[in-house]
Order: C-alpha cells, then structure tokens, then sequence
C-alpha cells in the first residue's frame, strides 16, 4: 500500500525539501573552489538527499530503491570531500542525476493521486521543479566530463563549466527562460538542452496546469458548500 505523506508527523515535507533546494542555490556559489569548500558542498548535498528520500517515501519497496540509489552517492560525497577525483565525480554526477529523476518522478506521482489539491502537493509543485532542475544539471556534468567542450559560455569560453554555470543553464532551460550566455554546443549537449526544455513544457502544461484547476475546483466547492449551509433553503428569500 503506498503511504499518504498527509500522513508523515511533518506537516508539509514538501515544503522541507523545497527551502533545502533554495538553501543550496544560496550557498553553493561560495562552495567551489577549495577542498574544504567541496566538503561543505558534499553536505549541503547530503542534506538534498535525504530531504528527498523523506518526502518520497513511498512505500516499502520504493524506499528501498531509494536508499539503493542514495547510499553510493553518500559515500562518494564524503570520499570526493577529501580525495577529488574526476572519475569518481563523473560516477557520482551520473548516480545523483538518477536519483533526483526518480525522486522528481515519485513527487509527480505524488501529486496525481488523488483529485485534490492539498498545501504539501502545491509545495512539492516546486520541490519537482527544483529536483529536474537538479537532475538535468548533473546530467550535464557527466556530458561535459565525457565530452569536454560541450558547452560554451560568454565569459572563459574555453573553459569547463562550473557546477553553478550547468545548474544555472538547467533553471533557465527548464522555465522556459533561456538567457542565452551559457550554451550547448555539441550534438549530445543539444540534445539533452532539447530534452530538458521539452520536460520543462509538459511539466507546466501536465501537472502545474493540473493542480491550478484542482485548487480553483476545491475553492468553488468550499465557496458554495457555505452558501449551502447560510441559505439551507436554496436562496435567501
């Protein structure tokens, strides 16, 4: 049987895992350079993880997959934090970008089971948006680690890529932005951009869309059920 996160002794999980989102968005530009930075940067991405390992449990087996998919990245984190090793941050890259796909695709799930749109669902709304965002950003390291030179930049072109340049790249590409001074630049690179902005439409167009109409609906029926109850008689006359 799949839990309910109504359920959970947190009010709205949800909205835990979003400000821990924006908490690392805040943060992480001051985390770059040095081991030490990267160990704090390991942190903050730890405290990500389990975030989201709370707000997506679902269910025995499901958790299970979870924590498979978290516990690798655990320990790379801690291991990179002291011994940096670009092998190693590829394979992480590549497991967090599975990870945060799963946990995006389990609060997706989340908002479709019912026909109601509660407080926690609105807030995963945003906890989603953040984890694709996320999940593309680190699908974009592994890309530009395997294939050096798949994006460009105004500033430094002929360098790599910071993680908060990719990340940056992801938000604007998701919401539809696109600003435009970071840009792909080989065939796979494109094709993921392609595929993120693809993700980024259908998700507001699928499920924003969704929860909006399900709110208007709820507000109508709390809005006439008290007309029901002040004028029991059908009218005020």
């Amino acid at each position: 049987m799949i839990n309910r996160l109504a359920a959970s002794p947190v009010k709205h999980p949800s909205a835990a895992l979003l400000c821990v989102q924006i908490l690392g968005i805040l943060l992480y530009p001051l985390m770059e350079d040095t081991s030490a930075e990267r160990a704090l940067f390991g942190v903050i991405g730890l405290l990500v993880l389990g975030a989201a390992l709370y707000v997506v449990k679902r269910g025995p087996w499901l958790t299970g997959f979870g924590v498979v998919l978290a516990l690798p990245v655990v320990v790379l984190s801690i291991w990179l934090a002291f011994d940096f090793d670009p092998r190693r941050m590829v394979l992480m890259a590549a497991l967090e970008a599975v990870f945060y796909f799963y946990a995006a695709g389990s609060l997706i799930a989340y908002m479709f089971e019912d026909d109601v749109a509660s407080v926690d669902e609105l807030f995963a709304a945003g906890a989603t948006f953040t984890l694709l965002a996320w999940a593309f950003a680190y699908a974009y390291v592994v890309c530009q680690t395997l294939l050096p030179g798949s994006f460009g930049a105004l500033v430094a072109p002929g360098n790599p890529r910071t993680w908060m340049e990719l990340l940056f790249l992801s938000f604007t590409t998701l919401s539809g932005v696109g600003l435009g001074d970071i840009v792909p630049l080989l065939p796979m690179a494109r094709a993921l951009v392609m595929i993120e902005e693809f993700t980024g439409v259908m998700y507001l167009a699928l499920v924003v869309s969704r929860l909006v109409g399900l709110s208007v609906t709820t507000r109508t029926a709390r809005g006439k059920q008290g007309t029901d109850r002040e004028f029991p008689e059908g009218g005020p006359g």
